[in-house]
């Protein structure tokens, strides 16, 4: 029997000491996947240890050992809210041990007591064990590897039975050890392992992978047994460092002592404070490990979940009144000491993350006060009527408008004892969504959508990707909305075959062109489109009746278009090849967010935060068409989704895969990795060599942290380089230098044309203040007691601030008095008034901005100023003389 109190170990000694033991078991050390799942684009974010490692426990695809050990990165998003007081957080490790068809129930349960009572030091008489209602066999293993039946606990699935990682996969009944805080003391006899009142806490679960679970529930026995466990770090050092909680170990004081420093509080005196604290180091840490995993702000998504958590923490940070960037800072100054040395790509990814949180927390700045002004109005509309649901609208604006996230509203609204209408939030949502799909939709319509129910039950073969021209027959004709038997000349038409090799629009490629043959007509397309509804099976070639008619059942001859297919073929290989590029170059984080490949160009638009310097996109420009020149062979494969996915092939989170995906693959590394590998179902050429050369034609920013690039190649390149080679050779003329010439030349033009320029203006400056002697003497004298009036239209003024500064001169000049000065500028009238300081100070109606205003009116314009000096504008320019002689009535009245 160990001693009561475990022997102290710091958390990165604990990370270790795990690894260690389970490799001593035969176990092979596995790194942390990322956050972001690169092999199940079903789930949002990793939440377990045993993601990565689905296929697996379903045997779709051999381990490097049957026995395996990590420490994985995790994130769970149904805590952020909950996040400050003293057991919640966002990201966490989680320390796991899996077997694949090697040890099940007996030997997890035995590492596990081996583990926690002699090499973690452990006392076993305060660990307990739960089971899943039935699982005899595990209480009665429990019980022989010495824990006595008092305290071996039976729970239900709520408790006891782990689902799936998403809505489908490996599950099974759990088994978990529990740490008592407090041995010794009685309790009463319902207490124990899962009870609220805080005295036992979980130290690690014992998943028996038994079963495979479908979408609709039902469960399959899986051909072999596995066993997932997980211990989250966070938790056993709190235990084993004799914490009070989790933010009291050293995996967190160095971040709330810099958070700390930054608000100038001390932790530990204030409850308020202290959460706040809490809030600002935890999504700190948790923010940066989202960063350094390619996820970035935004409003959906993975980026919506970011974006909350760090616009919480900044609310959180404003309540102490820090009102400067911070998060950068708790990274810098202790994430990045803290955690680095165990995920070194945080060193590398710093700089991203810190401009990433900055920009961030910057641009919430700007709005966070006008949402919480708003919200504090609805909240003063609610108490005052005596309301207790803020409206769903208004959160909604709030969100849409200010990026105000709905669930920092309710924490607001929370403090003031009222709730949110979420479900009318989330109508808001729901109709903006539709409106978006609306705007984007093809066809026609609610009509186009009944016809595409009525011919629901027929498909399409799609055979383009070997072929562009093919025979099949018409199956389903569309006019007007409505499903029809035949379609005449001049008609619009929707065309409906068995087999096509025309490509229908999708993974931001266009959909395709040409025509359709018949025995007694032809159809022009203009373009090809799949249907979006419950069975998008068929595909729709959408043009017009050129000749003749075409009927139900024809037989028909399908063309594409072999110049915009060729084209378009060529510029999606580009994207492949422009996508791996960009994370090559730029790091890992770069994640596609949507692309557009048409005959003529493409746009790729990606996650990153900063703007593409030149040497950038040289490097980018450079590593793709390296690529085109070498002719590499493009691969392409149809496999199983989870073949493919472990393959290590991209896949983007929201699509949609079936079962048999089709993968793309282009030039293998070094390492023995692809260049490019990703899921694809678009047109591809067969060799690099046939995209011809890639050139990057446009890079810009299309949102926070989103970048867009555009490059055209093929014919598309070749034409835009030959125009602007014809350019340069036009201007290489006119210039009469050599094109490498060029820049210099037109460098020394416009040195000369800025000296030109500086010398004209200041030709006319000195025109302009040259009228200054002739102004001063039509000075009058005005009010009682009187005061120096000038009142004088000047000539030769090429701009208002030409006509400020001769009002200025004339003002110094003149000593005391008032000075309005007018001009016609471009046919526009300008008005300045100037007024000395001892003549302001007498104040009444001495006011430069009043006696501005007042002469403006009469030339139809307006403008102001500061009491001593004012300008205006106005639209007549032929009432200007009628305005200088009104400023004496105007001074004076």
């Amino acid at each position: 029997m160990t001693s009561e109190m475990p022997p102290y170990r710091t958390g990165p000694e604990l990370r270790e000491l795990f690894l260690s033991f389970f490799e001593s078991k035969g176990h092979s050390r596995m790194p942390s996947s990322s956050l972001v799942p690169q092999d199940d684009p079903t789930l949002l974010f990793t939440t377990a240890g045993m993601v990565q490692f689905k296929p697996y426990f379903l045997g779709q695809s051999a381990p490097p050992n049957s026995t395996l050990t990590t420490v994985q990165k995790s994130f769970r998003t149904t805590d952020i809210g909950e996040v400050g007081d003293t057991t919640h957080l966002t990201f966490f490790e989680m320390l796991g041990n899996f077997s694949f068809g090697d040890y099940f129930k007996q030997g997890a349960i035995e590492h596990a007591w081996d583990l926690c009572t002699q090499h973690l030091g452990l006392d076993a008489n305060r660990l307990w064990a739960t089971v899943y209602t039935d699982d005899d066999e595990a209480a009665e293993l429990w019980e022989q590897t010495g824990v006595p039946m008092e305290r071996i606990r039976r729970f239900g699935a709520s408790d006891n039975w782990w689902g799936p990682a998403g809505n489908t996969g490996p599950c099974g009944p759990c088994s978990e050890i529990h740490y008592d805080l407090t041995p010794g003391e009685p309790f009463h006899d319902a207490c124990g392992p899962n009870c609220e009142c805080g005295r036992f806490v979980e130290i690690w679960n014992l998943v028996f992978m038994e079963f495979d679970q479908a979408e609709d529930g039902t469960r399959t026995p899986l051909e072999q047994k596995n066993i997932d466990t997980g211990m989250g770090l966070e938790r056993l050092a709190a235990i084993i460092q004799r914490a009070e909680n989790i933010y009291s170990t050293d995996l967190f004081q160095p971040l709330i002592a810099s958070a700390a420093a930054i608000a100038g509080s001390d932790y530990g005196k204030d409850a308020a404070t202290d959460r706040a604290l809490r809030v600002m180091a935890e999504h700190a840490r948790s923010g940066a490990f989202l960063i350094m995993d390619g996820v970035t702000p935004g409003n959906e998504g993975r980026g919506y979940v970011l974006r909350r958590m760090l616009r919480r923490g900044i609310r959180f940070a404003q309540s102490l009144g820090v009102n400067e960037p911070f998060l950068g800072r708790i990274i810098t100054e202790a994430v990045i000491p803290l955690m680095s040395p165990a995920y070194p790509a945080l060193n590398d990814a710093l700089d991203h993350i810190v401009q990433t949180v900055t920009r961030e927390e910057e641009q919430f700045q700007r709005t966070l006060s006008v949402g919480t002004a708003l919200l504090d109005e609805v909240m003063a509309r609610l108490e005052s009527d005596g309301e207790m649901v803020a409206p769903g609208d208004a959160l909604f604006r709030l969100y849409d408008t200010y990026g105000f996230p709905v669930e920092l509203a309710e924490e607001i609204l929370a403090d003031r004892g009222l709730t949110a209408d979420r479900e009318g939030f989330q109508q808001e949502m729901d109709a903006q969504r539709e409106r978006g799909r609306a705007a984007t939709s093809f066809g026609g319509g609610a009509e186009g959508s009944e016809a595409y129910r009525l011919l629901s039950s027929l498909t399409t073969q799609f055979t383009g990707y070997e072929v562009a021209r093919d025979e099949s027959n018409v199956s389903g004709l569309i006019v007007g909305g409505g499903v029809v038997e035949s379609a005449s000349q001049q008609q619009q038409v929707e065309i409906v075959t068995a087999r096509t090799p025309f490509y229908a629009e999708g993974g931001g490629q266009v959909g395709d062109v040409g025509v359709i043959r018949g025995p007694a007509g032809l159809a022009r397309i203009t373009d090809t489109q799949r249907p979006v509804g419950e069975r998008p099976d068929f595909v729709v070639h959408i043009g017009v009746i050129e000749e003749g008619t075409l009927n139900v059942g024809d037989a028909v001859t399908l063309v594409v278009d072999p110049t915009a297919r060729g084209q378009a073929t060529r510029h999606h290989t580009a994207t492949h090849l422009l996508h791996a590029a960009l994370r090559s170059t730029l790091g890992g984080h770069v994640r596609q967010a949507g692309s557009y490949v048409s005959p003529d160009h493409l746009r790729f638009d990606f996650a990153h935060t900063a703007p593409l310097n030149e040497h950038e996109i040289a490097a980018i420009t450079h590593a793709v068409n390296a690529r085109v020149i070498r002719n590499i062979v493009v691969e392409s494969q149809v496999q199983p989704i989870q073949d493919a996915l472990a393959s290590g092939a991209l896949a983007f989170f929201g699509d949609r895969y079936g079962s048999e995906v089709r993968t793309v693959s282009i030039d293998v590394e070094e390492d023995g990795a692809p260049f490019s590998h990703e899921l694809c179902g678009g047109t591809h050429v067969h060799a690099t060599g046939e995209v011809g050369f890639i050139y990057v034609v446009a890079e810009s920013s299309i949102g926070a942290g989103m970048r867009r690039v555009e490059a055209v190649a093929g014919a598309s390149a070749d034409r835009l380089l030959r125009d602007r080679m014809t350019v340069l050779e036009r201007l290489s003329r006119q210039l009469t230098v050599p094109v490498d010439e060029i820049e210099t030349r037109i460098a020394d033009h416009m040195a000369e044309s800025d000296r030109l320029r500086r010398r004209a203006e200041e030709l006319e400056r000195e025109r302009a203040r040259s009228q200054i002697e002739t102004l001063l003497p039509q000075t009058a004298q005005v009010g009682e007691p009187p005061v120096t009036l000038l009142a004088a239209r000047v000539e030769g003024i090429a701009n208002a601030d030409l006509l400020r500064d001769v009002a200025d001169r004339t003002r110094a000049a003149l000593g005391s008095g008032i000075v309005v000065l007018g001009a016609d500028i471009e046919e526009r009238p300008s008005l300045v008034c100037a007024i000395s300081a001892d003549i302001v100070e007498r104040g009444g109606s001495y006011d430069a901005g009043r006696i501005v205003k007042a002469a403006a009116a009469i030339v139809g314009g307006g403008g102001g100023g500061r009491k001593d000096f004012a300008s205006a504008g106005g639209r007549d320019a032929s009432k200007l003389d009628e305005a200088i002689a009104a400023v004496a009535g105007i001074v004076t009245g």
